[in-house]
């Protein structure tokens, strides 16, 4: 990543904690919410491996064709969910972000002499900036729609019940479960990391 190692560590241990916690609520909730959880804990995990330094772990090209076999299958698996709208659209789009990601950081491994993540000196590696600039755009409004959620007062429950506070931001519907501050604030640290690694394409 062009912000160096000390940023490529801290995006890593934000993924890795986001996901972890992720993974912690899979223990609990409706089938729905564990698939959510589980959803959201394979793209914290998923982005930590890739945010690695490569100075500390140089990946194996192929490990790039795994990513993206791994998280266009994550893909697929949402597609069907996406049609009905809410959280499950952001997954669909989250993890063909994970896959575009993935393809367009391969030429930095084979470009740069399997020395790294994209930005590490490949000067021919990066993905289409059209489609990076809109993917940029997306995951900007998704980050502002969760910092906004976590406004005091901004995640207060209607009259009619307590259901909407854990519907995650920006309108996206994910569910509740008991701390719906914390599942907002995980989703905003992978909002932020997405952001962050495609600013590295």
């Amino acid at each position: 990543m062009h912000g160096g190692a000390s940023t490529g560590w801290l995006l890593m241990v934000l993924c890795a904690v986001s996901g972890a916690y992720c993974l912690l609520r899979t223990r609990t909730g409706s089938p729905q919410e564990r698939r959510t959880a589980r959803s959201e804990a394979l793209m914290g995990f998923g982005m930590a491996a890739m945010a690695v330094p490569a100075a500390v772990l140089s990946p194996p090209g192929w490990a790039w064709a795994v990513y993206a076999a791994l998280f266009g299958a994550a893909a697929l698996r949402a597609l069907r969910p996406a049609l009905r709208g809410g959280h499950h659209l952001h997954h669909l789009v989250g993890s063909l972000a994970m896959v575009y990601m993935a393809v367009a950081m391969a030429p930095a491994v084979t470009g740069s002499g399997g020395g790294g993540h994209a930005g590490h000196g490949a000067a021919g590696a990066g993905g289409i900036p059209v489609l990076t600039g809109v993917l940029l755009v997306y995951f900007a409004f998704y980050v502002l729609g969760s910092a906004g959620r976590l406004l005091p007062g901004a995640g207060a429950a209607p009259a009619g019940g307590a259901g909407a506070v854990g519907r995650g931001p920006g309108g996206f519907g994910g569910g509740t479960d008991g701390r719906p501050e914390l599942t907002t604030a995980c989703r905003l640290t992978m909002g932020i990391g997405m952001f962050a690694m495609l600013l590295t394409l």
